[in-house]
């Protein structure tokens, strides 16, 4: 029995609680790349990450993309649609076979109304969200591309175990995905790390990109902020 409980946000629940809520909810198998949700899709339900991983895209009409970010298990999405009843804002597809759990909006907004814990919960995710899309725009207006590079690596790397004042990326996201996270063309995002390369701060390894100098890369960040 699928149990709404198994979920991080609504570990809160008592087991009876889980397994009813849990009755009313839609757990859905996604292969690879298949589209989970559309921008200005008139759905309203909120959708949670059990297993896989979805990339979320904001898609404009003039044919350009920028990812947003991406979402692993615990992670959830649609609630903005839930709370407001206005269309999609995104588009998101699974980038492996996932599995999601559609949570009807009547019923995620009935769990927020019982449980003001889990309420407390959702304001702090989407307060995460808005600092984070508040520093991607600052840095969209006044960082130049390559900085905007070197804090969005930063910014999906993580410890490289063994190697202190390294970080990897992994798996490594292609040139044309990086410029798409970071508003720019895909030439650019090679030119500059090949750039870095050349200057011993960046390596590229069997399924990781590596930061071999975190420090120089936040020193380079923090005096362009104060140019």
């Amino acid at each position: 029995m699928e149990n709404l409980q198994d979920i991080p946000l609504f570990s809160s629940l008592s087991q009876a609680e889980g397994e009813q809520y849990g009755k009313s909810c839609l757990w859905k198998d996604y292969e690879a790349n298949e589209l989970v949700i559309d921008i200005d899709e008139e759905t309203t339900d909120v959708r949670f990450v059990v297993s896989g991983l979805v990339r979320v895209i904001n898609r404009f009409s003039v044919g350009k993309e920028v990812i947003l970010k991406e979402m692993s298990p615990g992670d959830f999405f649609g609630e903005l649609a839930a709370i407001d009843n206005e269309t999609r804002s995104a588009n998101v597809t699974t980038l492996y076979r996932s599995r999601i759990c559609i949570v009807p909006q009547r019923l995620f907004l009935d769990i927020l109304d019982r449980h003001p814990e889990i309420s407390l919960e959702v304001m702090k995710v989407l307060t995460m969200r808005i600092r984070t899309l508040n520093m991607r725009l600052a840095e969209q207006s006044f960082l130049q591309a390559k900085y905007r590079l070197y804090a969005e690596l930063l910014r999906l790397s993580k410890p490289r175990m063994g190697h202190e004042g390294q970080r990897s990326v992994s798996p490594p996201p292609t040139q044309k995905e990086l410029a798409e996270r970071i508003g720019t063309r895909r030439e650019v995002v090679s030119r500059e790390l090949n750039a870095l390369q050349k200057q011993g701060y960046f390596e590229k390894t069997r399924g990781a990109l590596v930061l071999t100098d975190v420090a120089e890369l936040q020193r380079r960040i923090s005096e362009a902020w104060d140019e």
